[in-house]
């Protein structure tokens, strides 16, 4: 949270925010404590499912590995850490085959 006066980050003293810069404080809620977890909690990888939705996307000359059409949809992802490359997920145009499938760098 951020100070609404100067735009300071807030600390957390006895469930109130305080500013450490001009003093400005926002009370917390009574009864509200804070957590520190260190499970970290992955995200859903999202599939495009929506027919027309995928309309949309842009094409590629990639046999499939199912059916071997020559065309997919493609798009992007960042599934790892920000340093590491995103993940390309493609989809067959094939509407009987619709196989999904990823490549890594």
């Amino acid at each position: 949270m951020f100070c609404e006066k100067c735009g300071k980050l807030l600390k957390n003293q006895g469930g109130s925010f305080i500013c450490t810069s001009c003093g400005w404080v926002k009370g917390g809620q009574i009864g509200a404590k804070m957590q520190i977890t260190d499970k970290r909690k992955e995200k859903e990888i999202v599939i495009v499912e929506d027919v027309n939705a995928l309309r949309t996307l842009p094409t590629i000359a990639v046999k499939c590995p199912n059916c071997g059409n020559g065309e997919a949809f493609w798009w992007l992802r960042q599934l790892r850490s920000a340093d590491e490359s995103e993940v390309r997920f493609f989809r067959c145009t094939n509407s009987k085959c619709n196989h999904t499938w990823r490549e890594y760098d």
